[in-house]
């Protein structure tokens, strides 16, 4: 049975012979041939598509014809690629077209830690586009969100995979080309695991594994044992990042201080022997080394000094990823990737497609400014992996598949530079592949600048601690952002009911809810200082109305967290929003007591700060006055 929410193709109608194509593609082209209703398998209509194996391609080359299009190929996913450009009607009859992709691994890292994590259906949607993209490398950031035998609470109650939910991800994108590499963490971010008592005897900080402990390394053993048996791939990303208190907690306590370098160099080689136990090649992200050679922990601090006895007593088994997301220079990037060569380990460049960062939907804008110089770098460079990471911090309610735009962008950039980029032909392939309007996922992105709207949507209407902040870094900045928001709502009119491929209506529903809250609060700050009782009378009953209001967005959030993932996660927002709608309650009844006199004034309204501040993006800096950053 064809799915039914398959997305259309531009040709009307494509088909493959099974007994004539390679039998290496015939898994892929089976699974492609579900997704994309048009491509039909041992059809007689429509314009047939052959495929010729050349281990010597760098890429794909198609040929079309009257009535037949030949993909050459040299891998499982250049024939991929090559199928989306007869499928999305870019090849041009009597002009081959061929395409060079200069990265040996060009792949997705997508973080089903944070909150949420994707339903493996979805994982297996999400391969098929990615790889009929030309993405060939997939990686799951896990943290403890999977199952461990006699780990009862390791991944309880968040949702965690299977060892059967990881095998079937693995078949699913070994049979379209993918290597699927684990992506774990060994070290720090386990806070989620760590807040169990269960967990007590290994715990050095909130977040942070004691190291020297048997019990930790009986535990990564189970990890890695489970990783080895479940995936084909003999690669495994350990983690290992911003362990910035590694050695200040109970470790210090039981052993004293110790040099953060040598503590953890010998917790990297337990696990180097612990991998090679299981026949597992390691590969870790870099930060920590940089972080460690300057006081003030910066990655990219570029004084940071590693000292020589750690750069040799780096293992030769290790690969290093660098991470960098919010660069725009080139040469930043170039001197970076020159520092990780100077450790002589190999080196995987890891940039972001941004989704993460007070987002509820990708911001497009700024992944481009960030992954072109980083990808012309890499080339610069001679890097040959490039993985594009998707984060979910602080919940992960972006709408995760806008972020498609970015990757589908990123693919194309990745295999053509700057001078071959044809954003037309870029666009054509994105509605055909991923089913909906490239431009108008990059225009509902503009409704982020450096002005994060989740921030807005989490702030508390009496505090206004994110409304207040961003008024005295630009006074002019609230009416014009409820201006810029009433355009956009306008120009996506038509898509306001979309809830497939991308949620469209969600964006709608979230918008107009923010456009709102703008005007509200520039009505208010307005009545509430010249004292306007008839004023603050209607914006009264306004305060009043915003529960309801923010009942449709929680069925909105709703509808597209469970399109995409499992239950657990969501009862954080949800809470959030509760949160939300009970302060609107209470703006209004404080309104109300002061029109009655029996309150005099509404202090948090006329508490200002002085300057700006930094605040973080993040819920919890604006939801409360009680909450302290967490930066």
């Amino acid at each position: 049975m064809r799915n039914k929410s398959s997305f259309p193709s531009v040709r009307n109608l494509l088909n493959w012979n099974s007994k004539q194509a390679p039998e290496e593609l015939l898994p892929a082209l089976k699974l492609v041939s579900i997704e994309y209703p048009s491509l039909v398998q041992d059809g007689s209509d429509g314009l047939m598509v052959s495929f010729e194996q050349d281990s010597a391609s760098k890429g794909p080359t198609v040929e079309l014809g009257t009535d037949r299009a030949v993909v050459r190929y040299g891998t499982v996913t250049h024939a991929l690629r090559g199928l989306g450009t007869v499928l999305t009607g870019l090849a041009q009859p009597g002009v081959p077209l061929q395409e060079c992709l200069p990265f040996s691994h060009l792949g997705v890292m997508i973080d089903c830690s944070r909150n949420a994590v994707m339903t493996p259906d979805h994982l297996k949607r999400w391969m098929t586009r990615l790889a009929m993209l030309g993405y060939n490398g997939v990686m799951l950031y896990t943290e403890e969100t999977y199952t461990l035998p006699g780990e009862p609470y390791f991944g309880y109650l968040r949702g965690r995979y299977t060892e059967e939910d990881f095998r079937g991800l693995d078949q699913h994108a070994a049979d379209l080309g993918i290597e699927l590499i684990p992506c774990i963490q060994t070290l720090g971010h386990l806070e989620n695991l760590l807040k169990w008592s269960a967990y007590l005897d290994i715990k050095d900080t909130p977040s942070v594994l004691m190291v020297d402990s048997e019990r930790t390394y009986e535990l990564i053993d189970s990890m890695l044992a489970l990783f080895a048996r479940t995936h084909r791939s003999r690669r495994i990303h350990l983690g290992m990042d911003e362990t910035h208190d590694l050695g200040r907690g109970r470790f210090m306590d039981q052993h004293g201080y110790e040099r953060m370098y040598d503590i953890f160099q010998r917790h990297l080689g337990r696990l180097v022997d612990l991998c090679g136990k299981h026949g597992l090649r390691p590969m870790i992200w870099s930060d920590m080394y940089f972080r460690m050679g300057n006081p003030n922990q910066s990655y990219y601090d570029p004084a940071t000094h590693i000292p020589e006895d750690v750069k040799a007593s780096i293992s030769q088994e290790i690969e290093l990823v660098y991470w960098d997301y919010y660069q725009e220079d080139q040469a930043f990037y170039e001197d970076w990737i020159q520092r990780h060569y100077d450790l002589d380990r190999p080196t995987l460049m890891a940039s972001g497609i941004w989704t993460w960062g007070g987002l509820f939907w990708h911001w497009h804008d700024k992944t481009l400014k960030t992954i072109v110089p980083c990808i012309d770098a890499c080339r610069s460079k001679g890097v040959k992996e490039l993985v594009f990471t998707l984060w979910g911090d602080d919940g992960a309610f972006c709408e995760f598949d806008s972020a498609f735009s970015g990757l589908a962008y990123a693919a194309e950039y990745a295999i053509h530079g700057q001078a071959g980029i044809d954003t037309k032909h870029l666009a054509r392939r994105f509605e055909g592949l991923i089913g909906t309007d490239y431009e108008a996922v990059c225009t509902a992105a503009e409704i982020q600048t450096d002005f994060s709207p989740a921030m807005l949507f989490w702030d508390d209407p009496l505090l206004g601690i994110y409304w207040k902040n961003e008024a005295l870094k630009n006074p002019g900045h609230w009416p014009m952002a409820q201006r810029q928001y009433g355009r956009l709502i306008r120009l996506l009119e038509r898509l306001e009911d979309t809830t497939t491929p991308i949620d469209f209506a969600h964006w709608h529903t979230v918008t107009s809810y923010l456009r709102k809250v703008m005007r509200f609060k520039l009505a208010l700050d307005q009545a509430y200082g010249a004292r306007d009782f008839e004023k603050l009378g209607r914006l009264e009953k306004q305060a009043s109305k915003m529960s309801p209001e923010l009942e449709k967005c929680n069925q909105s959030f709703r509808r597209q967290w469970y399109s995409r993932n499992r239950p657990n996660g969501f009862e954080t927002i949800q809470n959030r929003i509760g949160a939300r709608k009970q302060r609107w309650l209470e703006l209004a009844q404080r309104i109300h007591e002061l029109r009655e006199g029996r309150i005099t004034n509404i202090p948090e309204l006329e508490e200002i700060p002085p300057v700006p501040v930094r605040i973080p993006p993040q819920w919890s800096s604006v939801a409360a006055s009680g909450a302290a950053f967490k930066d």
